[in-house]
């Protein structure tokens, strides 16, 4: 999932060779693993923090940090908290602007055969429209989500990155070759056969509720569909 995300790929397209670009790949996986365990133990953390102090821990896990951030660690962690929601909020809105906006314009609105003005215009109001959307979005997501955001997120990843995770499979695994209109296809049938197998779990599985894993079972399954609709050979240079 990580290496499929724009920014890494971007840092990717930085590497001067293909050596690099895999070496930076291994490392910086390294490196999430090592962050990730970091912020695991910083929540235990303020979990065994709040029981020890007789914290009442509310029932969103996402509202514990800014409850002790500004109520029981004191006024410099209450501002460090504010800063570095903003600068993280920043940056993730940054970067996900950018990268909507650019496609849309060049695989939309075909910028490559525009003048400079237009192009100046249109990216203007194209970045306005996202950023209306991406508001839009926080507010619903805010008025219907009932569980953590971290959980939310992890729901919606298992049927978005579940056809990404199983064509970066493809690709890399295999050299078999997928034409017309098979690809989003087959990512889209993928995606309706997870989310029909995860309401009828409970009935096929003897009770069993599937989680998260329906990541991998929404990857595989499109995997395995590309497998099928595929032909030998070596994939076209793109």
């Amino acid at each position: 999932m990580t290496g499929l995300d724009q920014e890494i790929m971007q840092k990717n397209l930085t590497c001067r060779t293909l050596r690099e670009s895999q070496k930076n790949m291994f490392w910086f996986s390294l490196l999430l693993v090592a962050v990730n365990f970091l912020f695991l133990v910083l929540g235990a953390l303020l979990y065994i923090y709040s029981v020890k102090n007789g914290v009442e821990i509310p029932p969103r896990s996402d509202s514990l940090y800014p409850l002790l951030a500004m109520n029981n660690l004191g006024l410099a962690v209450g501002v460090f908290f504010l800063l570095g929601i903003i600068a993280s909020s920043y940056a993730s809105a940054d970067s996900a602007l950018t990268g909507l906006t650019t496609s849309f314009c060049i695989d939309f609105l075909k910028f490559k055969n525009k003048a400079e003005k237009v192009k100046h215009r249109q990216k203007f109001w194209v970045h306005i429209a996202f950023s209306a959307l991406f508001l839009a979005v926080i507010v619903i997501f805010k008025e219907i989500n009932e569980v953590s955001v971290i959980d939310a997120v992890l729901d919606i990843a298992g049927y978005t990155y579940g056809p990404l995770l199983g064509l970066f499979a493809f690709g890399i695994l295999t050299r078999r070759r997928v034409g017309g209109m098979g690809v989003p296809t087959i990512c889209v049938l993928s995606a309706a056969l997870s989310v029909l197998l995860f309401k009828q779990a409970p009935v096929i599985l003897s009770g069993y509720h599937i989680g998260f894993e329906i990541l991998l079972i929404n990857g595989l399954l499109t995997f395995l569909g590309l497998w099928a609709i595929s032909k030998n050979g070596a994939t076209k240079t793109v």
